[in-house]
């Protein structure tokens, strides 16, 4: 999972994107970077290891000034945690136009397309990463093979496989365009300079989600659309230029987990799923009685508002009772498990003196290894707990997830190891229930229009077609 921004036609663009990336830091802690097009059509960037704050200085910013910048946060789902996987990248003009880009989301034929175009037309690759491959195979069609640059971004969008949601700088222009399924979001606002609220180019931003647009002062227009190409350029209104949807197949996690609680995500409001999804908990807890000593607990911060719709279905308190260290970054997106566990320990502290002889509801998003929740329920018990009782706000965890999330393996996947008892007794809760794919029916506008495959292995592609960066790819077709 990553975070992408964009802005188009204003002076100083690249603070705009500095700011905005900042907005959307919990999309990606490791690395961030920017790339910008000034007056005179060159294209600078930078990027480095850290927080947005450390990385994207005045010095920084001064250096790589521009009217047109984009920008991106990056946790790493593929390829190493180093500098060279870093975003944006600039392609050089050895190799195609000078152009830069930036892209969320995983390729799931990476391997195959990279040696293709390594074979067929010599390129050389300086990351392991998605977002140079999609800038490689543009430049392969529309430098090597001649054709317009809005037909190489459409070949491109076609040729790959998998979740792109993806910024270009190319001359004076912009392009944003999605994967035709939609899988990661991608959403357009504008500054609204002229007072007419039409998206103009100048002045019109981009950015994973939406709540990066508020930091800015900049008006929610809409999505970019599954399969959707759009190009802006000066003196002229947005344009679409292509549009090839498939079946939306939107990452359900986003509203689950990633996404902000202020954002508009898909076409939902973030914040008012998650209270669905705790009524719904709270329905399926009948046998759970309602009395002065039960307290219901959210995990925070992604679980705050599923825990408010339990606790207000249910008739119970509700309270903060884990207090979290906002230093620490998301614990999920941390590289490795020994990361994750000193960031559990590090993150959280419950009040103290409150919780002798509670029985506490324990919400949580989801569990993926259980390592961590495990953790969490001991803390609880220690802290003088009677009884904590796990409710998840997802389905079981059964598989893993190729399209831009670090979903481990199925064999580190505690709901593939243990059944839901045994995962109480891991856990060392009292119950566990989780959130069912049919409650969702009831949660989300139009179920079948998300990707549950993480859930239910329907995956987009076929699994056997999923190769590893690593890997010897196949032919290309």
């Amino acid at each position: 999972m990553c975070g992408v921004v964009g802005v188009f036609g204003v002076q100083r663009a690249e603070r705009l994107v500095a700011e905005m990336l900042f907005a959307i830091q919990h999309r990606g802690q490791e690395s961030c970077g920017i790339a910008s097009r000034n007056s005179r059509g060159n294209i600078s960037s930078h990027k480095a290891m850290g927080l947005v704050k450390n990385v994207l200085i005045d010095d920084v910013l001064d250096r790589n000034s521009g009217d047109v910048s984009i920008g991106h946060v990056r946790y790493p789902t593929a390829g190493s945690s180093d500098i060279a996987n870093s975003q944006p990248h600039a392609i050089d003009l050895a190799e195609g136009p000078h152009m830069a880009i930036c892209s969320n989301g995983d390729i799931i034929n990476y391997g195959e397309i990279r040696s293709w175009l390594e074979r067929e037309a010599g390129f050389t690759f300086k990351s392991e990463n998605d977002a140079e491959l999609i800038g490689r195979l543009i430049a392969y069609h529309h430098v090597v093979k001649h054709d317009s640059i809005e037909d190489a971004i459409l070949k491109t969008q076609q040729e790959l496989k998998g979740a792109f949601s993806t910024l270009v700088i190319l001359r004076d222009q912009l392009f944003a365009f999605r994967d035709p399924h939609g899988i990661r979001p991608l959403v357009m606002g504008n500054l609204d300079f002229d007072g007419t609220g039409l998206p103009q180019s100048e002045g019109t931003v981009f950015a994973s989600e939406g709540c990066a647009f508020g930091i800015i002062g900049a008006k929610w227009v809409r999505e970019v659309q599954p399969g959707e190409i759009l190009r802006l350029q000066r003196g002229q209104p947005v344009q679409t230029v292509h549009l090839n949807p498939l079946q939306m197949r939107h990452c359900v996690f986003e509203l689950i987990y990633f996404s902000r609680p202020d954002s508009e995500t898909f076409g939902e409001r973030v914040y008012e799923v998650r209270q669905r999804i705790g009524a719904c908990l709270a329905k399926k807890d009948d046998d759970l009685v309602v009395d002065d000593d039960l307290v219901v607990l959210p995990v925070p911060d992604s679980s705050n508002f599923v825990a408010l719709g339990y606790a207000a279905a249910k008739g119970a308190r509700f309270t903060m009772g884990l207090l979290r260290n906002h230093y620490v970054g998301r614990t999920f997106i941390k590289p490795n498990q020994k990361s994750r566990d000193e960031g559990v320990r590090q993150k959280f502290n419950p009040l103290p003196g409150f919780f002798p002889g509670k029985r506490v509801v324990l919400i949580d998003d989801s569990i993926v290894r259980g390592t961590s929740l495990r953790k969490i329920v001991r803390m609880l018990k220690t802290a003088g707990a009677r009884e904590v009782h796990v409710r998840i706000g997802s389905p079981r965890v059964i598989g893993s997830c190729y399209y831009g999330i670090d979903t481990p393996t199925k064999s580190e996947l505690i709901a593939n190891r243990m059944t839901i008892p045994e995962s109480a007794d891991y856990l060392n809760a009292d119950s566990l229930k989780y959130m069912e794919i049919e409650d969702f029916n009831g949660v989300l506008a139009s179920r079948p229009d998300f990707c549950f495959a993480c859930f239910d292995l329907d995956y987009i592609y076929p699994p056997e077609n999923y190769g590893i960066k690593t890997n010897v790819p196949t032919e290309r077709e």
